[in-house]
């Protein structure tokens, strides 16, 4: 008889807790404590990821689900943008030459390709065009112009596969055209055997599949036929493969390798998503959240893993990004969820600081009824409810801070006493109390600030910077201009960010600036073409945005959340209510902080907690049923 050991050359091992390393799928060991024998299974599951900046449908992708490209598409019209994915959400690229919907798209997000699609005016069009990771050049035309296409490859070595020609939705036939492309030009192929548009696409140059799809209509302009048919290619010739056992087309992603692909979603709208092994189809057992069709996703990787992107949910152009991943952990997705509200009634431009269970908000503006008034109040959270501290000596809005609930400090609002200037007093507090600190240089207002109580940095509107010690502030280069209110600060007294904020006559910006210690230089821009008043989370490489009013928003109290690598910003999951001029845990990690307060209008008393995605082996007990 047959042993464990035999099979895969190796004991059982015992153990008193189970590992939580990475273990391989089929692992078995006995845990003495239990008296069990344990295992490590596969699990399928759907998570979510960040959201595209543009919500949009009929996009193309490329790339990877750490590396993703996505772009053109249908949303409020015809658009060229493009976004580029890094595994948990989403910043902008070079905007394609030609905007266009329904395009074909194949390559990495280094090396991008898309060709054909739909444009207007004039219908399908035959122009592709080249990324770098950056930008956009136009490429040869490819034969045949149509739209609804599918791409299979890499920039190099890639094919077009059927389509729609034609000068709107209805006319023109469907395609079963195939064209090669070498990085160069485009070439006949040989024909797929089912004339199709808007299918599934998987696979390699040399080893493509296609699959699903609005199959040819009785007649130029006639209804469309679902067919779940689908066609292996091997570099010269396309054979039968194994037929999907739910008809769609217009996928919400299309994701994998010949041997190993995920189609999601489809149209009419399913959240189904069915897998391939090389041979036979099969339903997974997890579902999109969200039913959609029109999506796009990632494609010459292992089909173990993949996204859906945007795409059309009947009613709703969809922005929203789902995962699908194959492996031997639980994935729980990063998200927001409910934490305790303040005790107080809301208020905004306050002092803020600490972390996720252990945060402080103090002073600010509120909005009783029947009239508003300055606050000197203090609250502090322990992880779920929040509780009264020591008051403030004044009365104040518009406050730079920064620290932990123990240990930090608030200055520059502009009390009550005298609301036609800020003041310079500093207040330090010390977990039950607030004692005078040393008084800034220059008296300006501004709610930024950012370090420890000891090593604080408050980068203010008027662009005056300084640097607090525990004791005195001493001035520090001043920010570039232009001057800006409403500008965040995230990171060290020598390692920072300064982002965002409104200029002199009322227009919002997007600009990073970073500050090494001894002078700034520019940083990428926000997603948001003009945002402020939000808050700043983490360090100067790993930095969060949370909460922000911007006039290119709807509504313009901002529900997104970005993130901030040290070069560039990019989506994370957004919050439940949008907010402006609120606090944040400023000293936490940007995977683990909270959010709260602030203006919706008019104000809120509710605070959000952010929780980033976390992974944990999947192991199961053995039994003999």
């Amino acid at each position: 008889m047959s042993t464990y050991r035999k099979i895969h050359g190796r004991s059982i091992q015992a153990v008193t807790t189970d590992p939580t390393e990475s273990v391989a799928e089929g692992q078995i060991w006995y845990n003495t404590t239990s008296d069990t024998f344990k295992s490590v299974v596969a699990l399928e599951s759907i998570t979510a990821q960040g959201s595209l900046n543009t919500a949009r449908y009929e996009l193309a992708g490329a790339g990877s689900t750490t590396a993703g490209l996505v772009f053109g598409g249908q949303s409020t019209a015809i658009t060229g943008a493009t976004e580029e994915f890094n595994g948990s959400g989403f910043s902008n690229g070079g905007s394609l030459n030609q905007a266009r919907q329904a395009l074909g798209g194949a390559g990495t997000q280094t090396a991008g390709l898309g060709f054909g699609g739909y444009k207007t005016p004039g219908g399908s069009t035959n122009n592709s065009e080249e990324y770098d990771g950056s930008s956009w050049t136009a490429g040869n035309v490819i034969g045949t112009g149509r739209y609804r296409l599918m791409g299979i490859g890499i920039q190099t070595a890639a094919l077009a596969c059927a389509g729609k020609q034609g000068t709107g939705p209805s006319p023109g036939a469907v395609e079963n055209t195939v064209e090669q492309y070498n990085g160069t030009s485009w070439t006949s192929g040989t024909n797929l055997s089912t004339a199709r548009q808007a299918a599934g696409a998987a696979g390699t140059y040399t080893a493509g599949l296609i699959c699903g799809g609005g199959a040819t209509p009785t007649s130029p302009g006639g209804g469309t036929t679902n067919t779940g048919a689908s066609e292996e290619w091997d570099g010269s010739s396309w054979t039968t493969g194994g037929t999907m056992p739910v008809t769609k087309r217009a996928f919400a992603g299309v994701n994998g390798l010949q041997t190993a692909a995920i189609m999601m979603g489809g149209a009419p709208n399913v959240t189904t998503v069915q897998t391939y092994d090389g041979t036979s189809w099969a339903t997974s057992p997890v579902t999109l959240v969200t039913a959609r069709h029109g999506g796009a996703g990632t494609m010459g990787q292992p089909g173990t893993t993949g996204l859906a992107i945007g795409g059309y949910d009947p009613g709703n152009t969809v922005a929203s990004t789902e995962e699908y991943n194959k492996v031997a952990n639980v994935i729980t997705a990063a998200a927001w969820s409910s934490g305790g509200n303040l005790s107080t009634i809301g208020r905004y431009s306050g002092a803020n600081a600490g972390t996720k269970n252990a945060a402080l908000y103090a002073g600010g503006y509120s909005h009783p009824v029947p009239s508003p008034s300055y606050s000197n109040s203090t609250e502090e959270y322990n992880g779920s409810s929040w509780s009264s501290g020591g008051n403030l000596s004044n009365l104040g809005q518009g406050t730079g801070s920064a620290g932990l609930q123990t240990a930090c400090w608030a200055t520059g609002r502009t009390p009550n006493s005298s609301p036609t200037g800020p003041t310079v007093t500093t207040e330090e507090y010390d977990g039950s109390s607030w004692t005078a600190g040393g008084s800034l240089n220059t008296s300006q207002g501004g709610t930024s600030g950012c370090g420890t109580l000891t090593a604080g940095s408050y980068a203010r509107g008027g662009q005056d910077h300084e640097n607090y010690n525990g004791t005195a502030w001493t001035a520090a280069t001043d920010s570039p201009s232009p001057a800006r209110g409403g500008a965040k600060q995230a990171g060290t007294q020598t390692a920072n960010i300064f982002f965002g904020g409104e200029i002199p006559g009322g227009t919002y910006i997007n600009t990073t600036l970073e500050w090494d210690g001894s002078s700034w230089t520019t940083g990428g821009g926000m997603l948001i073409n003009s945002a402020g008043y939000g808050g700043g989370i983490g360090t100067q490489t790993a930095a969060m945005q949370a909460q922000g009013y911007s006039p290119a928003t709807s509504p313009n109290r901002m529900t997104q959340v970005s993130a901030y690598d040290g070069s560039s910003w990019s989506t994370r999951p957004s919050l439940s209510t949008g907010r402006s001029d609120g606090g944040n845990s400023s000293a936490s990690p940007s995977t683990d902080a909270i959010t709260f307060s602030g203006a919706v209008p008019p104000v809120t008393t509710a605070t959000e907690e952010f929780t980033g995605e976390t992974t944990a082996l999947n192991v199961k007990t053995l039994t003999q049923s």
